[in-house]
C-alpha cells in the first residue's frame, strides 16, 4: 500500500507538465464567467493542477495495458 503511494507520487511530478494547461484554463474561464479576483483565480488554477495530476498519476498506475 504504502508502495503504491509512493510509486503515485513520484508519477506526480512528470505529469504536472500535462496538467497547468487544464488549470490555466479553467483558471481563465472561471475569471471571465464570474470575475473572479486574482487570488481567487490561482487558487483554482493550482487546486485544478494538483487534483488532474494525482488523477492522472493513479489512473496510470492501476490501469493495466
Amino acid at each position: 500500500m504504502l508502495h503504491d503511494i509512493m510509486i503515485i507520487l513520484v508519477m506526480t511530478l512528470p505529469m504536472l507538465l500535462f496538467s497547468v494547461y487544464p488549470g490555466l484554463k479553467l483558471g481563465d474561464y472561471l475569471e471571465e464567467k464570474y470575475n473572479l479576483q486574482e487570488t481567487q483565480k490561482r487558487k483554482v488554477i493550482i487546486i485544478t493542477t494538483i487534483i488532474f495530476t494525482l488523477t492522472l498519476s493513479s489512473l496510470l498506475h492501476y490501469i493495466k495495458f
